[in-house]
């Protein structure tokens, strides 16, 4: 079962070495500076850094935060400067190191924002000296910047390295914990139809990051509009996390309240960004409300997540995450081979056969098993026929009533065998070429099983060939609010532009709490950061179970049908699947 799909874009919407250093540079290289805390830890290293400007590109921002002492940043030479870092997630932020190349800052201020918008200053100086300066300070959200007003030199501004040194929450607020989970949501109103089914205000506190509240249609798209958690008790707020929908707030106020009557306001903005905004506010009371009064587009209000953290309140207890893998996980715990004699069968035990016409108006019928056998050389052939009478070779097909198929194919799946979360889930492939074949390696949530429908339900696209165009391969990520042509992922190649179809390569997706890494023949090809996607695209719905599918389609609007030259029967090889933990 898939959807349909843009061929812009489609979804896939198929169900050692030991290292001995001396201790004096073990020191050197982890030590941190001696006035942060005992629990303070570099925040900033590797993490996405931006500028005002830079003098060329030899000099990017990303230099002051790789952790190479020897490469740097610097801007152009004019007044103000700045540099920031992201640093993923709201910190607490203890210290500030910034090592100055030559030309540094006489006048600059070291800020921080929860949005990158709103900045917060939280170190000043106009007599900066140069050199190596250690901040101590306080102050907390996910965005650090130094702001520099005044140049110590006719030059620009120069920093070798910009560390930034604090704690993050884990999961809780600075100090406190989540207390809005599973607690009553109270709304302006609320959407209930075909686009936004059961959108009630419950479902911004579930941490379901797949279901949401939104404002009604009837005349609900109007300001001001809101939505309130009733807390159980009396509560100190110190973050709230909201998750919006593209229908976000440009204008909104966080409200408390002690009898959800009279309201007092501890964050407000006019420049709401949406996607995900983590704000480091003050507050107390048993109700807090999000009160939007200007909306970012036509449509309504509408969160997939509203969450408030603190202590106090009667918080219920939050399901426990799922554990990371090792890193890198090095443990396999489920893998078929394909060892089996030529002609046998996939194997009834780790692998469901899932017949029946494929979607998004591709041309094959996937058989009961009749596409696939071992070729005893260790390999799983499936194989896309062209059928020399048509309706011979698939039966009635339930969802049409028609009998006949032009071609038929394989496709198979894990869904009542194996489940995992997280891991290095590959497989060696060979794929074959010719106009309007489509192999495919890929991941569903497994709720898909249960009946949450696609796209709520995730989708993790490892492997995606066009046989038309056998030098580009594709990996996508599917989520409800990035899909089809909207999905995150990439294409890429193999070095020189070699043919895919010529061998087999092996595709593979390392999966965390923190994104997806995608690798071909162990080199690194896409890289999906979950904090990244939630900053700019929308909630992250991979942290929970995921079964396996392969299959070979024929046709189909992305990659267009076959033709005269297209081979058949054509054979997609599947050297091994597998699975690391």
């Amino acid at each position: 079962m898939r959807s349909s799909r843009s061929p812009a874009r489609p979804n896939r919407l198929r169900t050692g070495i030991l290292f001995t250093l001396a201790a004096g540079l073990i020191a050197a290289l982890f030590t941190v500076p001696q006035s942060a805390g005992a629990a303070d830890i570099l925040l900033s290293q590797g993490k996405t850094a931006t500028a005002s400007s830079t003098e060329n590109a030899v000099f990017p921002a990303a230099a002051a935060v790789d952790g190479d002492g020897g490469t740097r940043w610097s801007s152009a030479f004019a007044d103000p400067q700045w540099i920031q870092i992201d640093l993923g997630q709201s910190a607490t932020i203890n210290q500030v190191v910034l090592s100055w190349e030559a030309a540094f800052a006489r006048a600059f201020q070291v800020q921080t924002s929860a949005n990158g918008t709103d900045w917060t200053p939280i170190y000043s100086t106009t007599t900066g000296a140069g050199g190596e300066q250690t901040l101590n300070v306080t102050g907390s959200g996910r965005y650090v910047r130094m702001y520099g007003t005044q140049r110590a030199t006719q030059w620009g501004y120069s920093l070798w390295e910009f560390k930034v040194f604090g704690t993050t929450g884990g999961g809780t607020g600075p100090g406190g914990k989540l207390l809005s989970y599973n607690k009553p949501g109270f709304a302006s109103t609320q959407q209930h139809d075909s686009n936004c089914w059961e959108c009630t205000p419950a479902r911004a506190f579930d941490l379901d990051p797949a279901s949401r509240w939104a404002t009604a249609t009837d005349s609900g798209w109007v300001d001001p509009g809101w939505i309130y958690v009733d807390l159980g008790a009396t509560a100190q707020i110190d973050k709230v996390v909201l998750q919006w929908d593209p229908a976000s707030a440009k204008s909104y106020e966080i409200q408390v309240s002690n009898d959800a009557v009279n309201w007092t306001r501890i964050y407000g903005t006019t420049a709401g960004p949406g996607f995900k905004e983590t704000l480091n506010i003050t507050g107390s009371g048993r109700y807090v409300r999000m009160y939007g009064t200007q909306r970012n587009t036509p449509y309504g209000y509408s969160l997939w997540a509203f969450d408030v953290y603190g202590t106090g309140g009667a918080p219920n207890t939050p399901p426990t995450p799922p554990a990371d893998p090792a890193n890198p996980p090095v443990t396999l715990v489920w893998s078929d081979e394909f060892n089996g004699t030529a002609g046998s069968k996939p194997d009834p035990a780790k692998w469901t056969i899932d017949p029946g016409t494929g979607p998004n108006n591709e041309l094959e019928y996937y058989t009961n098993n009749n596409n696939a056998s071992m070729d005893g050389a260790g390999n799983l052939v499936m194989e896309a026929r062209k059928e020399a009478t048509p309706g011979s070779a698939c039966p009635t097909d339930p969802l049409t009533g028609s009998g006949t198929c032009q071609y038929t194919s394989h496709r198979m799946n894990t869904g009542n065998k194996f489940h995992t979360t997280y891991g290095k889930i590959e497989a060696r492939v060979k794929v074959p070429k010719g106009n309007g074949l489509w192999p495919a390696f890929w991941m569903m949530g497994a709720d898909f099983l249960t009946g949450r429908p696609w796209p709520y339900n995730g989708e993790i696209d490892i492997l995606e060939v066009l046989g038309k165009d056998v030098k580009t391969a594709y990996s996508t990520l599917h989520a409800p609010a990035y899909n089809g042509a909207g999905g995150v992922g990439g294409s890429y190649t193999l070095p020189n532009g070699a043919d895919l179809s010529d061998d087999f390569h092996t595709w593979a997706a390392t999966w965390n709490s923190k994104g997806i890494t995608y690798s071909l023949d162990g080199r690194t090809v896409v890289t999906i950061d979950k904090a990244q996607v939630e900053a700019t695209r929308g909630p992250w719905v991979f942290d929970h179970p995921f079964y396996i599918i392969l299959n070979l389609a024929v046709g189909g609007d992305w990659p267009g049908p076959p033709d005269a030259s297209t081979p058949f029967p054509a054979r997609m090889l599947v050297d091994y699947v597998r699975v690391y933990k």
